[in-house]
């Protein structure tokens, strides 16, 4: 028999040992009951596992962990975390969060309130306004926009953030966003989005769908992605943009 959750949570972690906010974790289990975190060790060689799995027993019930022996990529351990919870839970919304929380979990969760008829996924983003605190690296913050901006305009959507790592769905599409494996192992969100437009098309997507401002987003230190990552970057864009407009052709 399924369990009740009204909301999951996807981590992925890879080698996190050193830089999982333990105390923050801790301080949000044990404020919340409603809320399943689902932690995804994507082949660690550190002693993440271990520091999981004493979560998970400190906190029975709140926090499920799986883990795979090979490292799949944050793209796969996340369709994977997602695929798990919404065969085992039974939930309105899901979400997938990066490990650091960079962005906050009360954040993250603070977000299901848009996801209301006829929002069905709405995601973060880090773009500054009045009274918001956004911390980035310059060099990151340079390297996003431009990536951001090509990404923008490859999608024609109007979306300022793509990469942020808070996003939330509704259950049901969830499912269907998340069927099948990505192509990319990092851009997958930039799939996420061109999957919404395969799916109801480039007009209803847009309706579907609701970038939300962080208030708080704070860069909390090494990035797991390689910086010579750069180059294979527009490789991937180019393979996405490849696939996924051949797949709307054959279906207009």
């Amino acid at each position: 028999m399924k369990q009740e959750e009204k909301y999951c949570i996807v981590i992925p972690c890879y080698n996190e040992g050193m830089r999982l906010p333990i105390e923050e974790y801790q301080s949000f289990l044990h404020d919340t009951s409603h809320v399943l975190l689902c932690f995804v060790n994507d082949g660690s060689i550190d002693n993440t596992l271990q520091i999981l799995e004493e979560l998970q027993i400190q906190h029975r019930g709140k926090v499920d962990v799986v883990s795979y022996p090979n490292n799949v990529g944050k793209a796969e351990a996340v369709r994977r975390g997602i695929h798990f919870c919404n065969n085992k839970y039974t939930h309105s919304f899901i979400a997938y969060l990066d490990a650091d929380l960079s962005t906050s979990i009360q954040e993250c969760v603070s977000m299901t309130q848009y996801l209301k008829d006829p929002i069905e996924c709405c995601f973060g983003s880090r773009q500054e306004q009045v009274g918001s605190i956004i911390q980035r690296k310059t060099h990151r913050l340079l390297i996003g926009r431009i990536v951001a901006s090509i990404i923008s305009r490859i999608l024609k959507l109007n979306v300022f953030d793509t990469q942020c790592g808070c996003k939330l769905f509704t259950k049901n599409l969830s499912i269907q966003l998340f069927e099948h494996p990505f192509i990319s192992k990092w851009l997958f969100d930039v799939e996420i989005f061109l999957r919404l437009v395969t799916l109801y098309g480039r007009q209803r997507a847009t309706e579907k769908m609701l970038e939300v401002p962080l208030a708080r987003w704070v860069d909390k230190g090494v990035s797991s992605v390689k910086m010579t990552y750069i180059f294979k970057l527009w490789v991937d864009l180019y393979h996405i943009h490849k696939t996924y407009n051949l797949a709307n052709n054959k279906s207009s």
